[in-house]
């Protein structure tokens, strides 16, 4: 519907992002494509709208075979991700910007919904001119950034990045501590980027106006009463979602204390940004930076 809420959620990575996805897209004013991540706007920033659709075409292809043999309690939803992802086809193979298509997307079965969105925290990286622009698709645009302590998101990511680089001939750990020292060093300008909170903030605060702009804490969503702040934020009932399961969340795995000591004062720059524009850290951030 054309008068419904579009919701961006830009970021930041390894905060919950997945797990906002499935909470609003389960929520009944709510309607969000089974495609989480879009990617279109930094997909057009980099020219790179061919390369995005070759991966939806994958991952579309996969869906469907897996649909072939599909019990039958699973082929309803499957079907869908399937027609998802051919429905976005047809705006990607587009192959220059559309704004009606893209909207017209996002809108398709939404019928009464309310709150409509692109869930994609690389977006969260968009110079301040497209951010902008963003805000003033439609009549009612808001944005959520979700935060995490700086340096449980940086091993997050550290870990995921190890995991998909896995050769075969090193353990995990091994591989994360490697890519963390990278890292520091300003080897890996895409982990860096992805926990430069002060950088994204700065960014946001200037492309979108306060009341249409909620940074938030995943330490706030997932213990305290963030979801119903959101919700609130969204013009929707507020709803909890299942907070006991974390998305993409990954097995333990303890950073290396000489590593953790690293991180804490490599990040120390985002903990004194974040605490002066919100004006508090929660308690899991106060520890970390304490060295507690």
């Amino acid at each position: 519907m054309d008068s419904a809420t579009l919701m961006f959620c830009v970021g930041a990575t390894k905060s919950g992002t997945s797990w906002l996805h499935e909470a609003l897209s389960a929520h009944p004013s709510c309607h969000f494509r089974s495609v989480k991540e879009l990617h279109y706007f930094d997909a057009l920033a980099r020219g790179k709208l061919a390369t995005q659709a070759a991966e939806i075409k994958a991952w579309r292809d996969r869906l469907a075979q897996r649909l072939i043999d599909a019990p039958e309690e699973r082929r309803a939803d499957l079907a869908r991700r399937v027609q998802d992802r051919d429905d976005w086809l047809k705006v990607l193979d587009l192959g220059h910007e559309d704004i009606a298509a893209y909207l017209a997307y996002l809108r398709q079965g939404a019928g009464t919904a309310r709150v409509i969105g692109d869930v994609t925290p690389a977006y969260a990286l968009l110079p301040v001119d497209r951010l902008r622009a963003m805000a003033g698709l439609t009549g009612d645009v808001r944005f959520v950034y979700l935060m995490r302590d700086p340096v449980a998101r940086l091993w997050s990511h550290v870990r995921m990045m190890a995991a998909r680089r896995g050769d075969g001939r090193s353990a995990e750990p091994e591989r994360a501590a490697h890519i963390l020292k990278r890292t520091f060093a300003g080897k890996e300008s895409e982990i860096e980027a992805r926990g430069d909170y002060a950088a994204a903030l700065s960014r946001l605060d200037a492309a979108v106006e306060r009341d249409r702009f909620l940074p938030m804490y995943y330490e706030d969503v997932f213990e305290g009463a963030g979801m119903k702040q959101l919700c609130t934020f969204l013009g929707i009932v507020p709803r909890s979602g299942e907070q006991s399961r974390l998305v993409h969340e990954g097995g333990a795995l303890d950073m290396p204390a000489a590593l953790r000591d690293k991180a804490r004062a490599w990040l120390a720059p985002q903990y004194a940004y974040v605490a002066q524009r919100m004006g508090r850290l929660p308690e899991a951030w106060q520890t970390n930076k304490a060295g507690v």
